[in-house]
């Protein structure tokens, strides 16, 4: 079968040859149809992803596909099941073998792709929203990156909670998909101020950030009291720096989030969390943003769309039809 794989951090990854995988105990092999991108497989190429795998390996955090083999102990799953896996890596293939606890079923009225857009953008912000900053009806919700694949969403399940949604990103496209998802107001990151204009919104009592740098700190100076920040992600490349005596003038709280760990210390979070959000998808509440649907050999392409931060929601790789 054909992989995207990473053989070195100093060399691009391609696509090889390689034997296709046969599921050990507790795991299904998934032929897979449609892979998401994502920002940390950025990281993982350059090996800077706090759970970069060892060399080499398939890159492709998320798939959606068909389960064509079913590994010993396995319940619950059966040959001909739509699925979609958060395997942290190895979904850029044609098959993939996932620990069949990471898997889920599908509702027939979701597709591969959107399935493949899904899991990690959405349920990094209902977890970060819902359950780390218990985000509450008619709170002011600040939301960097609004444009990216989970700032996006968060604008979609922040307003689905009741806030007034603020969102920042960079340039009047990028803006206009924020407000198509649902924001009240918009601050354009390259000619306005975030600090000026959040203080003439009366300030932010939860902002969601996966840009960091500069933007973090504009929103960390526009904070009410008792506000909750929630680092996500570090686009800019910068990890602000927080002082301390800062936080505690106004009684902040940073709250970090990290999806993925989840399943490994609470994995009860990331099923009712996606539980939640797939019965939401089925109602209609939730549509996914996929500017970019991409065919296998164009993996490199879609990466740089990440890179270049030109694409808006979610980049998806279409692997079989």
């Amino acid at each position: 079968m054909k992989a995207f794989q990473v053989h070195s951090h100093d060399a691009a990854p391609k696509i090889f040859d390689v034997a296709r995988p046969e599921p050990a105990e507790g795991e299904i092999r998934v032929r897979i149809h449609a892979c998401g991108l994502n920002f940390a497989d950025l990281l993982m190429v350059k090996g800077t992803y706090q759970d970069t795998p060892v060399l080499p390996f398939t890159l492709g955090m998320e798939v959606a596909g068909i389960v064509d083999a079913v590994g010993d102990g396995v319940t619950g799953f059966a040959q001909g099941d739509r699925v979609a896996v958060f395997g942290g890596q190895g979904g850029l293939a044609e098959y993939g073998c996932f620990e069949a606890r990471r898997a889920v079923q599908l509702p027939n009225e979701m597709s591969m792709v959107d399935a493949a857009a899904f899991q990690i953008a959405y349920g990094t912000s209902h977890v970060a929203l819902d359950h780390r900053a218990r985000l509450q009806a008619g709170e002011t919700l600040l939301v960097l990156g609004a444009a990216g694949g989970v700032g996006l969403t968060a604008v979609e399940i922040g307003k689905l909670m009741g806030a007034t949604v603020v969102a920042c990103a960079r340039g009047a496209a990028k803006l206009e998909a924020a407000k198509a998802a649902g924001a009240d107001h918009l601050i354009d990151a390259e000619t306005q101020d975030i600090r000026a204009e959040m203080k003439a919104l009366g300030g932010a009592d939860v902002v969601y950030d996966p840009v960091g740098g500069e933007q973090f700190m504009a929103a960390f100076r526009s904070c009410k009291p008792e506000a909750r920040l929630l680092p996500i992600g570090f686009a800019s490349g910068e990890v602000p720096q927080i002082k301390s005596n800062h936080l505690l003038v106004k009684n902040l709280a940073v709250l970090g989030v990290y999806w993925g760990g989840y399943l490994q210390f609470r994995p009860d979070v990331v099923t009712d969390s996606l539980a939640t959000l797939m019965q939401w998808y089925c109602e209609g509440r939730l549509t996914p943003h996929v500017s970019h649907k991409l065919q296998f050999d164009a993996v490199a392409e879609g990466l740089e769309l990440l890179r270049s931060r030109k694409s808006t929601g979610k980049v998806v790789i279409e692997i079989a039809e």
